[in-house]
């Protein structure tokens, strides 16, 4: 049954005060974070995860997002990292006065700075898979870089890489299997972590 606040309205019938922003390739662990917590104050909007092809375009796309939601929310907080931008997402951040989470990137939020950095002293030669991308590796990865039509392509995109490491946000039998095939598919050695929510998790707890 819905609470009454202090101010007599009903708690579940309450406008979200915060709006997260964030990008579509972790939307989903952002939603269940948020639910699982119960926090009905936030509400999640999300850029399409191919922006991260256009660095440019990346930042630029955010702001939007961030002046869009000042005039429906209270609080806006991004919940995107560098993202390959060159620090020009920090910057754009700085100029609009909202809090960013730190990392180069999103697997490094997941695994925590200083996981990541262990994982990538062990081997430099890693490609990271989440479950967005053990998901979707087939259709992103694999056709994405016309490898299912030109095979002979293989060496130029992983010749560098020595192992896929599948950051898993949660246990599931059949990402689990996704990301072994993916390894197979384009000959790489396989390695799994457990991350859970990582630094997304911890952000937003103490926000």
């Amino acid at each position: 049954m819905p609470t009454i606040d202090g101010s007599g309205m009903c708690a579940k019938m309450r406008k979200p005060s915060t709006l997260v922003i964030c990008c579509g390739a972790v939307a989903r662990e952002i939603l269940a974070i948020i639910d699982e917590n119960g926090w009905d104050h936030m509400r999640v909007e999300c850029l399409p995860a191919k922006l991260h092809n256009d660095p440019d375009a990346l930042p630029e796309g955010v702001r939007a997002k961030i002046r869009d939601g000042r005039q429906r929310f209270d609080n806006v907080l991004v919940l995107y990292a560098d993202c390959g931008t060159g620090g020009r997402m920090e910057k754009m951040l700085a100029e609009e006065g909202v809090e960013g989470i730190d990392g180069a990137h999103c697997y490094e939020v997941f695994a925590g700075s200083q996981v990541f950095r262990d994982i990538m002293a062990e081997e430099t030669g890693c490609f990271f898979v989440t479950d967005f991308l053990a998901r979707h590796f087939e259709t992103l990865v694999y056709k994405g870089l016309g490898l299912d039509r030109f095979p002979r392509l293989r060496d130029a995109y992983f010749g560098n890489y020595k192992k896929l490491v599948y950051l898993a946000q949660r246990e599931d039998a059949d990402l689990m299997a996704r990301a072994q095939a993916a390894a197979d598919r384009v000959g790489l050695a396989f390695e799994v972590r457990y991350t859970g929510y990582g630094g997304f998790q911890e952000f937003l707890a103490s926000r």
